[in-house]
């Protein structure tokens, strides 16, 4: 070939090989052009790669299998993706709020509404109206269900300063109630003060609230000195003033209660870090000394004795908690009916506050028991969480005592209708009868929501909720966009 042709083809190819939009010249006749020259060609020229059928081909990962992603077998895929939506869900900012919030509702009303049920034909026994103890249980929850807005709407320094004046007006009550002809005397336990007309008020059941918000403050400044390091640091004042509290309690007589505001005792303890040996000690000798109070008094030897029974005695011993096991067994799977028991009869006795489970599970069956358990569970699980995200020592001792003073009280009363604890005489938190249970129990509750309000993240979820930050936040995040843009 002569050179001027060499020199055509070589401009020719450079040309063919720079990259245009629309057309490429076209290559001279008799001359082939490299592979990649071809292929640019064609794709200038407007020419498709041939579509390749899917699944042919090595993949992204090289193993040679398909190149589009293979589906997940059914057996794992979706259980495995219920179980990761459900644990984003759990971990969001606002589920403790929300769980504590909505758990605690729906024990109350659940409660108030079984309270109507089970308490109608103990009011209409005592010349009446079949709606006496529903209503007075209903004024206690709207009473109660302020304090919970308060406590909720508090800030956590006006708690900690709380602490201190509620422990001595608790105190002072419960002295008071020694007093003869002002403290009064139900089923046996000098626990109580006359409000006059049909209200009463047990100053006991603030004491848990009282040791609690006390002792949660204590062992927070304490932590800020780095005190509880030193056994004596954690014992003192702490284990005294909690001791002190239990004496004026079994003064009345109420063992049931001394239980729940020893459990709290413990469960400050164990979150303080008590080492296991000062933990034992202190276990040990509240065993031995609520053995010595169990046995010097014979009517608790019975409560004892009453543990696992299936019938009553012949003398009429361990009536209660016979017909307590009688009133789960007749329920079935979904009960007999709301207001269809049998038991409240004046077979239970007690069948609207110690027992009112028995009834529950009489009506509304193993499915109504199984669900007030799973809101117990539900509320207990958040105030861990509420006390385990705590950075604020105050917070996570608050937390864990209330969470330990409604798990232990419901497990304690549930255990009792179901024989597998001895009667101790305390009602269900939230559910069972009684304005002076459930008014502290409520206060509680909200110190709790208040406390899951306090955390950075839902602080953030609560404020980005708010009609006028949501609008500002979508204001800033959209774009203004042209007006040929759409």
């Amino acid at each position: 070939m002569p050179a001027d042709e060499r020199f055509a083809v070589r401009r020719e190819s450079a040309r063919a090989s720079v990259p245009r939009p629309l057309t490429a010249a076209p290559a001279p006749a008799g001359v082939p052009l490299p592979p990649g020259l071809a292929l640019r060609g064609r794709l200038a020229t407007g020419a498709r790669r041939p579509e390749t059928p899917r699944g042919s081909g090595r993949g992204r990962s090289g193993r040679g299998g398909s190149g589009s992603r293979t589906p997940r077998s059914g057996r794992g895929g979706g259980p495995r993706r219920a179980y990761e939506r459900a644990r984003r869900a759990w971990d969001r900012p606002l589920t403790a709020y929300y769980v504590i919030l909505g758990s605690s509702l729906l024990i109350t009303v659940l409660g108030l509404v079984m309270v109507y049920s089970a308490s109608m034909i103990k009011a209409l026994d005592i010349s009446k109206p079949a709606t006496y103890f529903f209503g007075k249980q209903f004024l206690a929850a709207v009473i109660g269900g302020g304090l919970m807005l308060i406590a909720a709407r508090m800030p956590v320094k006006l708690h900690r300063g709380l602490a201190y004046p509620i422990l001595m007006v608790t105190v002072f009550l419960m002295i008071l109630v020694q007093v003869p002809g002002i403290g009064m005397s139900v089923n046996g336990n000098q626990n109580w003060l006359y409000l006059g007309g049909p209200f009463q008020l047990q100053p006991s059941e603030f004491g848990k609230l009282a040791l609690i918000l006390w002792g949660a403050d204590l062992l927070a400044r304490k932590q800020d000195k780095r005190l509880l390091t030193q056994w004596k640091h954690m014992l003192v004042p702490l284990v005294p003033v909690a001791f002190m509290l239990l004496g004026l309690i079994m003064l009345g007589g109420d063992m049931g209660t001394a239980i729940i505001l020893t459990a709290i005792l413990f469960g400050l303890l164990w979150l303080a870090g008590a080492p296991t040996r000062l933990f034992a000690g202190v276990l040990g000798f509240a065993a031995v000394l609520a053995f010595l109070l169990i046995r010097t008094s014979p009517n608790r030897m019975s409560r004892l004795a009453c543990m696992g029974v299936s019938e009553p005695d012949p003398e009429g011993g361990c009536w209660q908690a016979a017909h307590g096991i009688y009133a789960l067994a007749s329920g079935g799977w979904f009960g007999s009916g709301l207001g269809a028991s049998v038991e409240k009869w004046g077979q239970l006795p007690e069948p609207h506050t110690d027992f009112i489970f028995a009834i529950t599970g009489e009506e509304l069956g193993l499915a109504g028991t199984l669900s007030v358990l799973a809101l117990f569970a539900a509320l207990g699980y958040a105030g861990i969480r509420v006390a385990g995200r705590t950075e604020d020592p105050f917070v996570r001792y608050a937390a864990g005592g209330v969470t330990t003073w409604i798990t232990a009280q419901a497990v304690i009363n549930i255990g009792a209708v179901l024989g597998l604890l001895p009667i101790a005489g305390v009602p269900l938190p939230l559910f069972s009868y009684g304005g002076s249970a459930l008014l502290p129990t409520m206060f509680a509750v909200g110190l709790m929501i208040a406390f899951a309000r306090e955390d950075p993240a839902a602080k953030a979820a609560l404020a980005m909720r708010r009609p006028g930050v949501r609008w500002k936040t979508m204001r800033r995040r959209v774009k203004k966009r042209s007006s040929g843009e759409r």
